[in-house]
C-alpha cells in the first residue's frame, strides 16, 4: 500500500461518513426526520474507503485520469448514501453524469471511451441496456427498477463503454442475488420484501470503474 493509497482510503472514509449524514438530512424526508447513525453509515464509510483506493491502486501513475474518475467515484458514494437511506437517486447527480462523460471524452481525459467509435457503442449501450431491463421490469410491476437507477445506467454507459457497463449490470446482479440470499438467510426479509437494486448496481459501477478490464 502507497502512501497515496492510504491517504485516500482516509479522505474516503470520512466523505463516506460525511454522504451518509448528507443523506439522512436530503433531499428532505416527508416526515422532517433525520436518521441516526446506524448500519447503513457503516456501510457508506466502508465503501468510501475501499473504492478512492481501489482508484488509487489502479490509477496513481495517470493522475488526470485518476482525478477524472475521482469526482465520478465520489459522485457514486453520496448516491449510495441516498439509495441506502431513502432508495432514491437523485436527478441533480445521475443526470450530470451523462454530460461529466461527454467532457471527459471531448478532452481526453476519459480512459475508457477514446474513439467517435467506442463513443458509439457507448451510446447504443447507455441507451439499450435501460431500455432492455426496464422492458424485462414490466411483468413483474411497476418499482421493479427504480427510474433512477436507468438513469444512472445512461450516464455511466456514456462514461465506461459498452464492455464495462455491461460488467456494471453483471457485478450488481451477482451483489445483489448474494445480498439477498444472506439477508433471506439473517431473516431480515422475506421472498416478499423489497430491496432496492441501486446500491448493487453503485457497487457494480465502481468495480467496473477500478477492477475491471472488461466482463
Amino acid at each position: 500500500m502507497t502512501p497515496l493509497v492510504a491517504l485516500v482510503a482516509v479522505l474516503g472514509a470520512a466523505w463516506g461518513f460525511g454522504s451518509d449524514r448528507i443523506a439522512a438530512r436530503w433531499p428532505a424526508h416527508d416526515d422532517g426526520s433525520v436518521r441516526a447513525i446506524d448500519w447503513r453509515t457503516l456501510a457508506v464509510v466502508v465503501a468510501g474507503a475501499i473504492a478512492p483506493a481501489l482508484l488509487a491502486l489502479r490509477y496513481e501513475y495517470q493522475p488526470g485520469v485518476f482525478a477524472y474518475l475521482t469526482v465520478l467515484v465520489l459522485a457514486l458514494i453520496l448516491l449510495f448514501a441516498t439509495d441506502l437511506d431513502q432508495r432514491l437517486l437523485p436527478d441533480v447527480i445521475t443526470f450530470p453524469i451523462a454530460a461529466y462523460a461527454l467532457f471527459g471524452f471531448i478532452a481526453g481525459v476519459g480512459p475508457f471511451v477514446r474513439t467517435p467509435s467506442d463513443l458509439l457503442w457507448a451510446a447504443v449501450a447507455a441507451i439499450g441496456i435501460p431500455a432492455g431491463l426496464y422492458l424485462m421490469s414490466i411483468p413483474f410491476g411497476a418499482g421493479a427498477i427504480g427510474i433512477g437507477d436507468l438513469k444512472l445506467l445512461l450516464g455511466m454507459g456514456l462514461l465506461v463503454g459498452a464492455v464495462r457497463l455491461g460488467a456494471t449490470v453483471l457485478v450488481g446482479a451477482i451483489g445483489a442475488a448474494v445480498g439477498i440470499v444472506i439477508l433471506l438467510a439473517l431473516r431480515r426479509i422475506t421472498l416478499k420484501s423489497y430491496v432496492p437494486y441501486g446500491p448493487f448496481l453503485i457497487i457494480g459501477a465502481i468495480w467496473a470503474v477500478t477492477v475491471s478490464r472488461g466482463l
